[in-house]
């Protein structure tokens, strides 16, 4: 299968790590373009000469798309430029691979949700840490009824904050952060609940950005969740550098007969079978990229559907309009 790359400024390395370790895929990069005015792809493009690919490199990705025909685009230019670019991918019939937020206007969203459904081709987000061993232990424990009935959730993002690219200091081509890193926590919050959504009120902060623009450095929203659950994500850049890994994911749900939780990659449970905190073996590893190969290929169905890449950044930019706006949002 043929596949363009479109950007250079998001997770591609979901893509190319499996490719590393999987000399065999039947996965052939003929193309590279950029996807942003200004958007360098240098990078991108000798990573792909490393792996032993001969890309074509564009200017213009629409003119890439039409020329070679690609089975599969994957996406990851400024996040203010997603959606256009998966909108032009799917009205191909390109299977998309995308960055996400897949969006960052409702507007845009509404546009990219109606091209998917009337094209079909497969869509997935960049929610790869669903498939972190730890966070597949977790989710397995709950389903299997270690907990109970799930009735709260708190989940927390935690960056270290750098020196960011330039777009990330312009709300117009960065998104807000909360759809950029809290789209994860949501959708953590959507996976293990499978409540719907109800409403949100969300905050976030610029202060003490160093000199990033636009880019809010700290939030935190609360949502309140169908059947009574309620959750809450925590979400910062102000990680120390000396922390001894860039992230810090955490996630706590508690149930009615115990509680799990996610925490320096590993997963502790506590309930009325066992006394005593548990640390609990972790699952092995998995790969969303190929995980959506799977699906693209005809042979399973991938772990993230398009619903879930569309409902969970309209719920981010329904909590960052909450937080713009102070109030709180139904959803």
């Amino acid at each position: 299968m043929k596949l363009c790359i479109v950007g250079s400024s998001g997770h591609y390395h979901y893509v190319f790590n499996p490719l590393r370790l999987n000399r065999n895929l039947n996965i052939d990069i003929v193309g590279i373009s950029p996807g942003s005015k200004g958007e360098q792809i240098n990078k991108v493009y000798n990573e792909v000469v490393d792996l032993g690919y001969k890309p074509e490199v564009f200017e213009d990705y629409k003119e890439m798309f039409d020329k070679l025909h690609p089975d599969i685009a994957v996406i990851n230019c400024f996040f203010g430029d997603l959606a256009r670019v998966s909108i032009e991918a799917l009205e191909r019939g390109i299977n998309v691979f995308t960055e996400k937020p897949v969006a960052t206007t409702l507007e845009d969203l509404e546009k990219l949700e109606e091209v998917y459904h009337n094209n079909k081709s497969m869509f997935v987000a960049m929610f790869g840490i669903r498939y972190k061993p730890w966070f597949l232990t977790a989710y397995n424990y709950v389903k299997n009824g270690f907990i109970g009935e799930i009735r709260l959730l708190n989940a927390q993002k935690s960056y270290r904050l750098g020196k960011r690219d330039d777009f990330y200091i312009i709300r117009k081509m960065y998104g807000g952060t909360i759809p950029w890193v809290g789209s994860h926590g949501v959708d953590w919050i959507r996976w293990f609940s499978d409540q719907e959504f109800l409403s949100v009120y969300a905050s976030h902060s610029k202060k003490h950005n160093k000199n990033h623009g636009d880019l809010e450095v700290s939030a935190l929203c609360h949502f309140n969740l169908s059947n009574e659950v309620f959750a809450s994500l925590s979400i910062d850049y102000l990680r120390p550098n000396n922390a001894p890994t860039h992230d810090d994911d955490r996630l706590r749900v508690v149930g009615t007969t115990g509680i799990i939780e996610v925490i320096n990659n590993k997963v502790l449970l506590i309930n009325d079978e066992v006394s005593g905190i548990r640390e609990v073996p972790l699952e092995q590893d998995g790969s969303i990229f190929l995980d959506f190969l799977k699906e693209v290929e005809g042979k399973g169905k991938c772990l993230i559907r398009p619903e879930d890449s569309f409902e969970v950044t309209r719920i981010c930019l329904k909590a960052l309009q909450s937080a713009d706006e102070q109030r709180l949002v139904s959803l």
